[in-house]
């Protein structure tokens, strides 16, 4: 595989899949534009080569074809701005226009194709669709990794039309990566990782992975009372999977028989009602009255995990800690961001990954603190799980698995 960094782009067109899919509000403002401000170092290396890049994305989930809804031109003025150059728009993805702008294109200049999702063969992973694609460019550059884990057309399935040396990541594919990579196949011990959010289910897979790997799991967030009525507890009202009672009690032995300490919070910050303008009070995690439910963890629990971070060598933090959108539910989550920015500082490396953990290093300032912040998503959620992603594989032997 090549290196993005050391390969040359002269008078080459790259053909860059890149992950657009930004929030837009009613007026096709983007609310939020971290995954398109991510791609321009590899953007701009593409032009600085004196190439031109053909940009492809999706946007939303469109069910019925075209839709204005769901249009890429609406982020043109916005992609112009963040390049500082012109940006030209094909009104299709393989159509007469996408040809036509694509073969006039000269060293220097960007052209956007339509949401590729606006053709069911994307999402298939349809051949025919990936090989019309493909001949619009020289060179395939997967810079998308929040899709890595999509064996789509323009994911995966594209990359077997372009030589060894003409497909690579980009460089937010490279740092993502070798970021993950290094936390699963080379972390420095200690190695905590802090899993929270809601759901047993969404994170059982990780956190078995994790056993073979980690020092020490913190489990924070809604998911946590699962495991205090496993463990025979009192948990009120609190989010609780019953029919994964089981399976959290099987984590806890395995856990003990493979010597990881599973750190579970010892108390809790309750509310008599999910709601900003609830009442609230603390408890211990495992003695919650009824009519009461843990909606973040409690000041002992806070004090616990920041020591365990702070011993820490190598962090991954997936979910939050509590309901951290709630001003009276962010405490738990706020000390998680400083502890893991404070480790950071002392040497540890550390990576934050999954929606709400970088909205929560980003919403308290800690973005820039850390080692790594993942745009990955559901795909840095499967890497962790232990899959080979598909849009990883195609780049690393042209085929998708």
């Amino acid at each position: 595989m090549s290196k993005f960094s050391s390969t040359s782009f002269t008078g080459k067109k790259a053909l860059v899949r890149v992950d657009f899919n930004v929030p837009l509000d009613a007026q096709f403002n983007i609310t939020d534009d971290t995954r398109m401000r991510a791609t321009i170092p590899t953007i701009k290396k593409i032009l600085s080569d004196g190439g031109s890049v053909i940009l492809m994305s999706h946007l939303g989930r469109p069910k019925e074809g075209p839709t204005d809804k769901y249009s890429l031109r609406h982020i043109v003025p916005h992609l112009a701005e963040l390049l500082g150059t012109d940006i030209q728009f094909a009104a299709d993805s393989i159509g007469t226009d996408a040809v036509q702008k694509a073969g006039a294109l000269q060293p220097g200049q960007v052209l956007l194709l339509e949401n590729l999702r606006f053709y069911k063969e994307e999402e298939k992973g349809e051949e025919g669709f990936a090989k019309n694609l493909a001949a619009l460019g020289d060179v395939y550059v997967n810079d998308a990794f929040g899709t890595a884990h999509r064996a789509h057309a323009s994911t995966a399935v594209i990359a077997q039309f372009f030589a060894p040396g003409s497909r690579l990541f980009g460089l937010v594919m490279e740092g993502e990566v070798t970021s993950a990579e290094k936390v699963m196949h080379s972390s420095e011990k200690p190695f905590t990782a802090i899993i929270g959010g809601a759901k047993v289910s969404d994170k059982i897979l990780i956190i078995e992975n994790l056993l073979d790997r980690a020092t020490d799991i913190i489990i924070g967030g809604g998911m946590a009372y699962t495991f205090f009525k496993a463990m025979g507890g009192k948990i009120g009202g609190s989010l609780c999977e019953d029919d994964r009672i089981d399976t959290a009690k099987e984590l806890l032995q395995k856990a003990e028989a493979k010597g990881v300490c599973i750190h579970l919070p010892s108390d809790s910050i309750i509310a008599d009602k999910f709601a900003a303008d609830a009442n609230i009070s603390s408890a211990l995690s495992n003695t919650i009255p009824d009519g009461w439910m843990g909606l973040d963890v409690g000041a002992l629990a806070c004090d616990m995990f920041t020591k365990v971070i702070h011993a820490s060598k190598t962090i991954l933090w997936n979910g939050p800690m509590g309901v951290f959108e709630m001003e009276k539910f962010q405490h738990g989550t706020k000390a998680i961001a400083k502890a893991v920015a404070d480790a950071t500082e002392a040497g540890a490396f550390s990576l934050v990954g999954g929606g709400d953990s970088v909205a929560a290093v980003n919403q308290f300032g800690y973005a820039d603190k850390v080692s790594y912040v993942s745009t990955g998503g559901g795909a840095l959620l499967e890497y962790f799980e232990g899959k080979e992603l598909p849009g990883i594989a195609a780049i690393n032997d042209g085929t998708t698995k």
